[in-house]
């Protein structure tokens, strides 16, 4: 029996977001013009000596994939205090955990579409919060108090916003893991009482500069009740803020582009902003993707910064009334050292964490790593914006095993040398076969083939340009206009791209774009079929002769999200008539079965947004089941999925149009009286048994 839908008329901005999510996340860029105005064809425009994906498929087997890449789903993990049930109501059938249909991993009852301003779980499953927005991590920290912040208690708390998660292990101590997340960003309106947006206090916005950046933080697991807390005051926990020192490294370091007043040399920045999704590598270290930086700057005039969004007026946080790097007009290369992929080492507090240039620099949802066959780390990047595009980075050089100190570091220089490429995408389908609706074209899918063009290439004597008209430094600061070069394929919103560490997948979240050919804007297409496409979809690559460094790959759409009733919805071919509900997907994880999960960023049906598990082979593949939803407001991001273990971060609750610290419109986690906090929950199943079996 289908799972029902709950409609509600929450305001909110095109692509789901409230409106205050819309301002403080990402600057309102659905109200501004996509800033890919390129006259890049579209999938319908290249069918013509298109590579049969068939052909593909036949020559393609099983992508092995080097185990240590999956490192993020393999032990359990530890738990921690304030434990609760969710109430049976919320289920939508009568199976139990651990004995419903589904396959494997997916063996839960699936929770029911709502609005309740909590996170809700299966029945017989299990929660509890980690750690929320201000809890001490370092050494000499305070307690937590909403009326008395002040930017140096915040350095030492654990940052605003989470986003991205990733547990590493942690030899040596039993039953802990250490946590690193990402802070995205901040919400004023909802952190400070009385906030005056167009005059905040320069102690308001260091303190925000303190809770942006990045925590790392040693969890530990109560084995008896399954729950997981962090652990306070731990040597290796750490806050890396707005204002911590970075190093710009790769083949633009250096470059006159990133040279600045305070940094003649162009090599050091000081801090990260917009940290949204990120991945774990297969060396011990964790990326994250620096997305809607431009919007924490003034003054730009240059046609290279409307590219990338930048404003020509104040920004809504005003940032440049309290350093002049925030002013385009007066420093005008500080916007040129943001939009990269960092790089952390957990293991090491006194290191200083990397800007890899060789990554390009666009708003990079998060960025993942798996490893060729000989070694080499492959990169997947997203860039979440409408109508641009996704990349790949192919390093030149091997990984070592070891932890040395020479090993350590000669891994953490392996995303300095390589090839950049974007995609370009073809459909298989005659063009009059793709007219907007989602209707499936005659062959009963939407697919292709696709190819990684070269933008450039970095070797450790130098730089060299693939694209005409630019120098190599110019490709990987100005990449979205590299790709406007080449001819990119133009995306819905390329959000995560992970590889599926069981069958080699590469699996494309996209989760929206309203705009798709509404005006001049480019229409539907293969790959992007639906016109003012609210709900998303999610893209499955093969890469050709089992390898992740080939340059051609086929695609499919294997997930078309909305509602099943409609029949533009697709769920791999999966009969949807036993299905969950799903709009606009985001974040993606594997399981270890190879199961998809998917968090979603602003669902468009009427309900809040959640987790879901997805199958992704066998006779059950697409059969799509909810997990979790999130309370009043709140963005599920993260996610980690383990044997025995999920992990979510609970991002911006109570981020809803009008909505302030004096008028709260959620009040978890902590209840009436308390300040809305974005906090890390853990599931686990009452039982103490394996998650969905």
């Amino acid at each position: 029996m289908q799972l029902p839908l709950i409609r509600t008329s929450n305001e909110s901005h095109p692509g789901g977001r409230s409106a205050l999510t819309c301002r403080f996340r990402c600057g309102n860029a659905c109200f501004h013009e996509a800033p890919n105005t390129s006259a890049n064809p579209y999938v319908g425009d290249v069918i013509a000596g298109a590579l049969s994906r068939r052909s593909i498929m036949r020559a393609a087997a099983v992508v092995t994939v080097a185990g240590a890449a999956g490192a993020g789903l393999a032990s359990p993990v530890a738990a921690s205090e304030n434990s609760t049930t969710n109430s049976t109501t919320n289920s939508t059938t009568t199976r139990k955990p651990g004995t419903s249909k589904g396959a494997r991993g997916l063996r839960f009852t699936a929770v029911a579409p709502n609005t309740a301003d909590a996170v809700t779980v299966p029945d017989g499953y299990r929660q509890n919060v980690v750690i929320r927005w201000g809890e001490p991590i370092l050494r000499g920290a305070p307690a937590f108090d909403p009326e008395k912040q002040t930017a140096a208690a915040q350095a030492g708390q654990f940052g605003y916003n989470n986003d991205f998660l990733a547990l590493l292990p942690l030899p040596g101590e039993r039953n802990k893991q250490i946590l690193v997340a990402n802070h995205e960003y901040t919400d004023e309106v909802l952190m400070f009482r009385g906030y005056d947006a167009a005059n905040p206090t320069r102690e308001q916005v260091e303190i925000a500069w303190a809770a942006h950046g990045l925590s790392a933080v040693v969890v530990e697991e109560d084995r008896r009740s399954g729950k997981l807390s962090a652990v306070s005051r731990h040597p290796l926990n750490r806050r890396v803020t707005a204002t911590s020192e970075f190093r710009l490294t790769g083949p633009a370091a250096g470059s006159d582009l990133l040279k600045t007043s305070a940094d003649p040399t162009g090599t050091k920045v000081l801090g990260t902003l917009n940290n949204c999704s990120g991945g774990t590598t297969p060396w011990g270290t964790t990326l994250h993707g620096e997305e809607n930086f431009n919007q924490y700057f003034a003054g730009a005039s240059r046609a290279t910064d409307k590219r990338y969004g930048i404003g020509t007026a104040a920004s809504e946080r005003k940032w440049e009334r309290f350093d002049k790097r925030f002013d385009v007009a007066q420093e005008p290369n500080e916007v040129h050292r943001f939009g990269y992929v960092v790089e952390l080492d957990p293991y090491d507090p006194a290191s200083t964490p990397r800007k890899h240039t060789a990554l390009g620099r666009f708003k990079h949802e998060g960025a993942t790593v798996r490893l060729t066959d000989d070694g080499r780390p492959v990169v997947y990047t997203g860039d979440d914006e409408r109508f641009d595009y996704f990349y790949k980075f192919v390093g030149s050089k091997r990984m070592k095993k070891g932890s040395s100190r020479s090993v350590r570091e000669h891994n953490l220089s392996l995303l300095d040398e390589g090839t950049l490429y974007v995609a370009k995408l073809t459909g298989d389908s005659p063009a009059i076969e793709i007219d907007g609706t989602g209707k499936l074209p005659a062959d009963g899918e939407f697919d292709g083939s696709g190819e990684w063009i070269p933008l450039a290439t970095a070797t450790a004597d130098g730089a060299v340009s693939h694209v005409e008209g630019m120098t190599a430094d110019e490709v990987f600061v100005f990449t979205r206009l590299a790709g406007d070069k080449v001819g990119a394929t133009k995306m819905d919103r390329p959000e995560d791209i992970e590889p599926n560490p069981h069958s080699g997948k590469v699996y494309v979240a996209l989760t929206n774009n309203t705009n798709r050919g509404v005006g001049t804007n480019a229409p539907a297409d293969e790959a992007n079929p639906r016109n003012a496409n609210k709900h998303g979809h999610i893209l499955e690559l093969t890469e050709r002769r089992n390898r992740a460094e080939s340059t051609k790959f086929a695609w499919t759409l294997f997930l078309v999200a909305g509602d099943p009733d409609d029949p533009a919805t697709y769920f791999a071919g999966f009969p949807k008539d036993d299905v969950s509900p799903i709009s606009c997907p985001d974040n993606v994880a594997f399981d270890p079965y190879g199961n998809l999960w998917i968090s979603t960023d602003g669902a468009q049906l009427g309900y809040h947004d959640g987790l879901f598990g997805v199958a992704t082979k066998g006779v059950r593949r697409g059969e799509l089941k909810q997990f979790l939803t999130m309370p009043i407001g709140a963005e599920t991001c993260g996610p980690i999925v383990q044997d025995r273990r999920v992990l979510v971060a609970v991002q911006h609750p109570g981020e809803i149009s009008g909505a302030s610290v004096e008028k709260p419109a959620s009040t978890w986690p902590d209840g009436p009286g308390r300040i809305v906090r974005p906090s890390v929950v853990a599931v686990w199943r009452a039982d103490g048994d394996d998650i969905g079996v």
